[in-house]
């Protein structure tokens, strides 16, 4: 079990009477990731086990499990199953059980790229899989709230790219500056798949055109909201 879990769960371990944990995936801020499988369908799951003080009231679960239940459409969205509360050395902890999505978190899969960044055509198709499942979202008048590229899961898929959010975050309701703060993020996204600041200067107009260098009252103008940046990837022109 790595050093980095708290809760310290060891494959073999039954949860809720139901699930068979597999393996440790990761953890963040609020909580802990698991790998689980179903005991009755053999179905693996992704359960994710909350830190009590990250978790007052439950208000991280509620959230979590409304926001997955209105956003279950979004193809982008990872699915919500059910959640179950357990007992954990003394502690009630809440656990959100959901789809498991196998993939690369993004931040890795960048690393694992020839020079440790993408090149721009390949940014560029999946940047438009991402700003169109971000406005699947804004549709729904929601936000994601905390996108970086630690926050996205990402699989080749063909000359596809399959990528899911994860980690949404709660800011309150949906505003405008919300929505754009979703886009600017994304566009911050692209930026770092590219390899940054560093590699910026040299990159092609199209991609400078994207970017605005990172400044946010120009992506605002330019791309309003995620469709904006969606049509912009299929239309634009390439220079000679």
């Amino acid at each position: 079990m790595t050093i980095s879990s708290r809760f310290g769960i060891k494959p073999g371990r039954v949860l809720a009477s139901k699930y068979v944990v597999d393996e440790f995936l990761g953890s963040g801020w609020e909580g802990e990731v698991y790998l689980v499988t179903e005991r009755l369908t053999g179905a693996q799951r992704a359960a994710k086990l909350f830190f009590p003080e990250r978790n007052p009231r439950n208000k991280s679960v509620l959230f979590y499990a409304r926001k997955l239940e209105k956003l279950r459409d979004c193809r982008m969205v990872i699915q919500y199953h059910h959640s179950e509360k357990l007992r954990l050395r003394g502690e009630d902890v809440h656990v959100l059980f959901s789809e498991f999505v196998e993939g690369s978190i993004l931040s890795d899969f960048i690393k694992d790229q020839p020079g440790k960044r993408m090149q721009p055509f390949a940014a560029m198709h999946l940047l438009r899989a991402l700003a169109a499942g971000l406005a699947e979202i804004h549709e729904r008048r929601e936000y994601h709230g905390d996108l970086h590229t630690g926050n996205i899961l990402v699989s080749r898929r063909g000359v596809h790219y399959d990528a899911r959010f994860v980690d949404l975050y709660d800011w309150g309701r949906a505003t405008k500056a919300h929505i754009q703060s979703d886009v600017m993020n994304l566009v911050r996204v692209f930026h770092e798949s590219l390899g940054g600041s560093k590699r910026y200067a040299s990159m092609p107009p199209e991609v400078k055109h994207i970017c605005c260098g990172l400044k946010n009252t120009l992506i605002a103008a330019r791309f309003p909201d995620a469709w904006a940046l969606a049509r912009h990837l299929d239309t634009f022109e390439w220079a000679d």
